[in-house]
């Protein structure tokens, strides 16, 4: 079966590959949960890779309807055994009372039982994922579900009378059943596309909605509503929850899915909305005629409308994410973000049914605004450097995740006319007392084609503007993902100025919160305007003082990746080191190598046995292999299956034959991410070790 993590509502997650929850049964020291600093850690005062694995994640949070109470989890590592715990804690939204509800294990997805003084959860406590219950304070903790293998994900009914949850059910025949006679027989069998997809083989098994009725000392009548379909929701490879809901009396179950043999799949964006209905059980598309991505359905308090979000041009996974409206009685469908040339996602009905918030980006940042179904005016609440994530709205009350450069995820209360904030939880305060994080600043720099783009700058900690620093163009993936306000666990800006760097990321051609013309520009041109964005950034701060411009070095994962490998042939001498995580070498190989196929037949305008053969092939970076010359490290997972690790493999192999002084890591457990601790660390100080080489 797979090994998957479900995240719901989550804007960033961290994906788990295959091996990342095993204990490490070798170890006989007990895990150490606390984040506290060594006292070496304490001196050294910067950020280092032992410190990011002692950071407390907060992950998903819940409003109490009344809105007094906000439950949510916080995830803690130990990188010695390489052991987690995720525990549920709570807060009042007058920012006191900090209550540990659950201790030992894994507690995951809280939900507020309607009707109840109740919380739900899932806990790992038995042995396998099952829905407890406990009261608000953490008491009475009780087992309410035993279903076999487990659930990943489960949410109650608006009245509180049903449950839907997920779970993967046996659909395909495996080798062992097709031939019983080799028990030792150990093959992977295909006969259409999608056999893999991110970090995961398909196996026999898919993940599938099922519905339940809640009855005292349990739940019963349990229903698959996909039951015989080889389809999966949610969608892979993410799994989001958020991708399902409930309408407001409890009547109907509303879920994304892409119904279609896997061939399809594989180059299609075509998922729809389905809408199951409990009593009579049968399903229907609500969003039939669409092509791209039609996801995050969320039904009105009345009872009368569903709003989502839509993509409309086919194989374009990066494209505008619509907010779109439905009235339900007539099906009469509106585009209500239309004259808005942003995204929004993380859609949160108003109480009264006529204003849906929502989460947008802007020049970089992420905030919090609503809409008018009836007026469609937009106002926006928040503003300033950051990321809100997520939120939640309750009685009035507004709770919402915020992070930025400088800090991970904390919790905040948001007034929702004002925007004025107060922070309710500091998970890692501990930490913040004792490292100094690098100051982030702002610049816009002229492009070669008279546009102004937004570059952040990310200083050491200690900075002193009359030394000369090295300084490292980081190059952002995607290729549509925009350098926002994120505090990573993996690319962490602080972590690269702790070393005593200045950090140059520009928002370059092709990300999103600069409008949709900004957004699009990099299809069929990954060579071009983008490109000349990366020097135009670098070469802007190079010329200040403090940096010093014979010691630049370019850093990217994924689209970053391909970046640095183009750049390596063009840069006309301007960097000393290279590092390239999983980067695109080949874009002829790469179009039959990856998954989801629709993705490089968009953005390469094409196949490349196309006549005539679609122009960004001619960007592939193994056609400028010759002009290297530069030092290159080169990294990738075995379990990395959007950009295969043969990709890396034939990137390292040309610079071993060129004489390039060269380094390949290849992470056989991870796979377009490394998340596993150790690994992390290692990861970490390769990278610090390539460039302090090169660049000091």
């Amino acid at each position: 079966m797979k090994n998957l993590l479900y995240i719901s509502g989550a804007l960033f997650l961290l994906w788990l590959t295959p091996g990342c929850n095993q204990v490490n049964e070798a170890s006989e020291q007990q895990p150490d949960f606390s984040g506290k600093l060594t006292q070496a850690e304490i001196e050294g005062g910067v950020m280092t890779p032992e410190i990011l694995w002692k950071f407390g994640r907060v992950g998903e949070q819940k409003l109490s309807p009344d809105g007094k109470v906000v439950v949510y989890s916080v995830t803690r590592y130990d990188a010695v055994t390489e052991e987690r715990v995720t525990a549920l804690f709570a807060l009042t939204t007058a920012g006191t009372d900090l209550l540990q509800l659950t201790h030992g294990g894994s507690a995951f997805n809280p939900r507020w039982k309607p009707g109840t003084d109740m919380i739900g959860y899932l806990s790992n406590k038995s042995g396998e994922v099952q829905l407890w219950e406990m009261d608000r304070n953490g008491n009475d903790k009780n087992q309410v579900s035993e279903i076999e293998g487990g659930i990943s994900g489960f949410e109650y009914s608006p009245g509180g009378e049903r449950i839907l949850y997920i779970k993967e059910v046996k659909h395909f025949e495996t080798t062992e059943e097709l031939y019983p006679d080799l028990p030792r027989a150990n093959v992977r069998i295909a006969e259409e596309l999608m056999y893999r997809h991110w970090d995961h083989w398909e196996d026999a098994y898919v993940s599938h909605i099922f519905v339940a009725d809640i009855q005292e000392g349990g739940l019963a009548q349990h229903r698959d509503i996909m039951a015989g379909e080889p389809n999966e929701a949610p969608l892979s490879p993410w799994f989001d929850q958020a991708e399902i809901s409930w309408n407001a009396d409890g009547s109907k179950i509303a879920y994304s899915c892409k119904k279609m043999d896997k061939n399809e799949y594989a180059v299609s964006t075509d998922a729809d909305i389905y809408l199951y209905d409990v009593e009579e059980e049968t399903t229907i598309n609500l969003t039939e005629g669409n092509q791209g991505y039609d996801k995050y359905p969320a039904f009105s308090p009345d009872g009368k409308f569903m709003a989502w979000q839509s993509m409309e041009t086919p194989g374009f996974e990066a494209d505008k994410e619509r907010l779109m409206l439905m009235d339900l009685e007539t099906g009469d469908v509106r585009y209500l973000t239309e004259g808005f040339d942003q995204n929004v996602s993380h859609l949160v009905w108003n109480e009264d049914s006529k204003r849906v918030w929502f989460i947008t980006g802007r020049h970089a940042t992420y905030q919090v605004g609503s809409i008018g179904i009836d007026s469609m005016d937009i106002n926006m609440v928040t503003d300033g450097i950051h990321n809100f994530t997520s939120f939640d709205l309750a009685n009035g009350v507004m709770t919402a995740t915020k992070m930025s450069m400088q800090m991970a995820t904390e919790l905040f209360k948001v007034d929702t006319k004002t925007g004025e904030e107060q922070q309710l939880s500091f998970v890692n305060k501990h930490i913040y007392d004792h490292i100094e994080m690098g100051e982030v600043k702002s610049r816009w720099v002229p492009t070669s084609d008279g546009k102004e783009m937004l570059v952040w700058v990310i200083y050491p900690p200690g900075f002193d503007e009359t030394k000369q620093y090295p300084a490292l163009l980081y190059c952002q993936g995607g290729p549509q993902s925009a350098v926002s306000q994120f505090f990573s666990y993996r690319w962490n800006f602080q972590m690269m100025a702790a070393g005593d760097y200045i950090v140059v990321a520009p928002n370059r051609r092709g990300l999103p919160t600069f409008g949709q013309e900004w957004n699009d520009q990099i299809s069929t041109d990954y060579g071009g305007q983008n490109m000349k964005d990366y020097l135009a950034a670098i070469d802007n701060v190079a010329g200040e003082p403090y940096v010093d411009a014979d010691r630049l070095g370019a850093v990217g994962a994924s689209y970053g990746g391909y970046s640095v490998y183009y750049l390596a042939g063009i840069h006309e001498g301007r960097f000393k080191a290279f590092i390239s995580h999983c980067g695109i070498f080949n874009m002829e190989s790469m179009y039959t190598e990856t998954e989801e196929l629709f993705f490089v037949h968009h953005d390469n305008g094409g196949a490349y046995w196309d006549f005539p053969k679609p122009r960004n092939y001619a960007f592939s970076p193994h056609l400028k292999v010759a002009s290297w010359d530069t030092p290159i490290l080169i990294i990738s997972g075995e379990y990395d299956f959007r950009i295969p690790y043969t990709q890396s493999m034939q990137a390292f192999n040309a610079a071993q034959l060129l004489g390039i002084p060269s380094k390949l890591l290849i992470f056989p457990d991870e796979s377009h991410f490394v998340v596993r601790p150790q690994n992390s660390i290692l990861w970490q100080r390769e990278f610090k070790g390539w460039l302090d080489q090169y660049l000091r």
